[in-house]
């Protein structure tokens, strides 16, 4: 549960812990503040310990205890021989000091031996940690976002930070050596940011940023001071270790952080395929270079159709997060790639052409040792077997039949660019550590 909130926000957090606690309740600190030093209720606030039937108040007031640390505090309470477990939390709610009380009875037929004792205290003082929190990092982990977060809508900058050649830490020092990487990577980000940020490890080795009421520029500038800090840091025991992160980030005002997430996920791949960068909606900035229009950075997609409607088609797919070249026929295409070579970074090929046809282009490509380096995607309203067995056969590495989905051309597009930028990295890096050696 996030510490600072909106009251919206407050009324879900307190929405889905109803489906955990019998009782939630919201309590002013002025009114947890007046009760504990004048042991009475202000005038017209119901008396808290009415709900205890008792009394007075409590002598011992764990929501007092969680406002004066302003943290969580846990208590267990027998009120007539029934067990109650009682959790306070401290939040701050537009700006204003709270105190949520999280109530359950725990029924008299409930039997416990000494290992469920103590299975039961440590459920009752983490329950949201062992929920919500990554074992691993001490962040907070996917199931907060996916149950918190993913539909909130807010003013925020958005981040997806992703470690760079995190596999290869892996598979050259072994996984604890990889979750040392994590660890140390995670610690500097959480360090770097505001309280009020969220800092989620969102998948393997990819971490999510949510920065509220954020303005661009200072955005971009903590973007920037996470990645330098990053690339600063020691990883304890492996000084041979040098880490960097490509990060790309968003502006969300109005839409989902879930929408956002999408666009954060594009500007990082963009920065992936350099590596160390950070890519905004605006810049592109790593530590050698000064702010660039991020359009320089934009893949190159080769469309070779001899059908100008369905090149129109794709165009207008891939032509926001793309560059995109054109042929009508295969002997265009060979010459574009002749001209682009692997500055192109996927072919989206169609079979039936006049002049030259995709199995011919497809053996130039090969002939060439282009077919390694440029992944190919065919697309065609061919689609007997024998047809995409050869294709196959040839190196493509997707077939897609026509008519399509707009949305699943995109996206098998993207992941194929994105498998095989990692793949150019991973070999450029073999190859650094060869040459070192």
């Amino acid at each position: 549960m996030n510490t600072v909130m909106t009251m919206d926000e407050a009324h879900e957090s307190m929405r889905q812990m109803r489906q955990v606690f019998d009782v939630v309740r919201l309590l002013e600190a002025e009114t947890v503040q007046k009760i504990n030093e004048n042991k009475k209720h202000p005038e017209g606030v119901d008396p808290c310990f009415a709900f205890w039937r008792k009394s007075h108040p409590c002598e011992n007031c764990v929501s007092f205890k969680a406002l004066e640390a302003k943290s969580k505090k846990v208590k267990m309470e027998f009120i007539d021989s029934v067990l109650y477990q009682v959790v306070a939390k401290y939040v701050e709610i537009d700006g204003k000091a709270y105190v949520m009380e999280m109530i359950n009875c725990l029924d008299d037929d409930v039997m416990l031996d000494s290992e469920g004792r103590d299975r039961l205290l440590r459920k009752l003082s983490g329950y949201d940690d062992e929920l919500y929190i990554d074992a691993l990092t001490g962040i907070s982990n996917r199931r907060y976002f996916e149950d918190q977060i993913r539909k909130m809508k807010a003013s925020a900058g958005v981040a997806m930070i992703d470690l760079d050649d995190f596999k290869i830490y892996n598979d050259t020092f072994g996984h604890r050596v990889g979750d040392v990487v994590l660890k140390t990577a995670a610690k500097v980000i959480r360090e770097g940011i505001r309280k009020s940020d969220i800092i989620i490890r969102y998948g393997g080795d990819e971490f999510l940023l949510v920065m509220p009421d954020i303005s661009a520029e200072v955005f971009a500038e903590k973007l920037k001071q996470i990645r330098k800090n990053i690339s600063e840091a020691k990883v304890p025991g492996y000084s041979q270790i040098h880490l960097t992160v490509s990060i790309g980030g968003t502006l969300s005002s109005g839409d989902t952080v879930e929408d956002a997430i999408i666009r954060a996920d594009q500007y990082m791949y963009q920065a992936k395929l350099r590596k160390n960068m950070v890519v905004t909606t605006d810049v592109v900035s790593d530590g050698n270079l000064e702010e660039h229009e991020s359009s320089r950075f934009r893949q190159k997609i080769l469309i070779i159709d001899d059908s100008e409607f369905n090149r129109a088609i794709l165009a207008e797919v891939l032509g926001g997060e793309f560059d995109i070249l054109e042929a009508e026929n295969g002997k265009e295409g060979l010459e574009v790639l002749e001209q682009y070579e692997r500055d192109i970074s996927l072919v989206l090929l169609d079979i039936i052409m006049p002049v030259m046809d995709g199995f011919e282009v497809l053996g130039e490509m090969v002939n060439r040792n282009w077919i390694d380096d440029i992944p190919v995607i065919m697309i065609s309203s061919e689609d007997s077997e024998n047809i995409i067995c050869r294709a196959y056969e040839m190196g493509v590495s997707d077939y897609i039949n026509r008519p399509f989905d707009t949305q699943v051309v995109y996206r098998r597009v993207y992941n194929t660019i994105k498998l095989y930028a990692k793949q150019r990295r991973l070999i450029q890096l073999v190859t650094d550590q060869v040459y070192e050696k």
